[in-house]
């Protein structure tokens, strides 16, 4: 009933099912595995059943809801929905905007971008500005890594117990110049 192919192009959708749990789930190109989102069973790609296959990923996604449909005997249903594509399109204008819920609340819109914004102007965990710290510096000793961490907030035990953390679990090692990542 669904198994047809378009023309050849660049990404292809697959609608494959589980043979474990009877899920149904969308893959693009031809990977070696996928794994079922419901049950987590790792599958190999070319052995799972095939429903469809096209270029279009919206008309995959349709497929799919009208297989979901029909199995829930709710194909009379889904036949007065949009299309997936037009609902996509209409989530945007559905509810109220971030904006006007801040503002709604007392907050400031704006001061929130900002603070957000500063939040990601370097790396956000204490580990990420001590990795940071070592592809940065010209020398990355430890007295050297050290100090470019502290100034980041991260502090001077935690970052020496990094260092040897990192070095043991081989994400970084430690010469005569300094430390490097690996």
């Amino acid at each position: 009933m669904f198994n047809y192919e378009h023309g050849s192009g660049m990404a292809m959708y697959a609608v494959v099912g589980c043979s474990n749990c009877q899920a149904l789930w969308i893959v693009e190109d031809r990977p070696e595995t996928t794994s079922c989102p419901r049950c987590g069973q790792r599958h190999e790609f070319e052995r799972l059943k095939q429903f469809v296959r096209t270029e279009s990923q919206d008309e995959a996604r349709e497929v799919r809801a009208a297989m979901l449909a029909s199995a829930q005997d709710r194909a009379d249903a889904y036949e007065d929905l949009d299309s997936v594509g037009v609902m996509a399109e209409q989530i945007d204008s559905v509810g109220v905007d971030d904006e006007a819920y801040l503002s709604e609340h007392g907050l400031d819109p704006d001061a929130i971008e900002a603070a957000g914004t500063s939040q990601n102007r370097g790396p956000s965990s204490q580990r990420d500005r001590i990795l940071d710290a070592i592809d940065t510096l010209d020398e990355p000793t430890e007295t050297a890594v050290v100090e470019y961490a502290s100034e980041r907030g991260v502090p001077p035990d935690r970052v020496r117990s990094a260092l040897e953390k990192l070095a043991r679990e081989g994400t970084i090692v430690q010469d005569e110049t300094g430390y490097r990542r690996l």
